[in-house]
């Protein structure tokens, strides 16, 4: 799978779904309805050809959104990349050091 092109990964994904829909024996017009969308839909997925929120809803028609975190798990801002956030941070300038300035010009 390492090696496969993107369209090869979403057709797994559509028979893994496919698969799902089985296991739990349900007609693609059942999950259809659960789900909220067309049986066509439904069919689209099971080939790979899917908008993500329709995918997400049928995992939750599925009962399979916990296994989202699986799929893709939340990932942690790296060190580099809170550096790199730190660096845009807007610096304020203190009302003290400006005070200071205005006495040393004598403004």
């Amino acid at each position: 799978m390492k090696d496969a092109s993107a369209s090869a990964l979403a057709e797994e994904i559509g028979q893994r779904l496919k698969q799902a829909r089985l296991n739990r024996d349900l007609t693609q017009s059942e999950v259809a309805t659960l789900a909220g969308v067309a049986r066509k839909t439904v069919l689209n997925a099971e080939k790979g050809k899917v908008q993500l929120e329709i995918f997400i809803a049928l995992l939750m028609a599925l009962e399979l959104t916990e296994q989202l975190d699986l799929f893709l798990p939340r990932q942690q801002i790296s060190p580099l990349q809170l550096a790199k956030l730190q660096g845009k941070q807007r610096q304020r300038a203190s009302r003290q050091r400006r005070d200071m300035d205005e006495e040393q010009t004598g403004w």
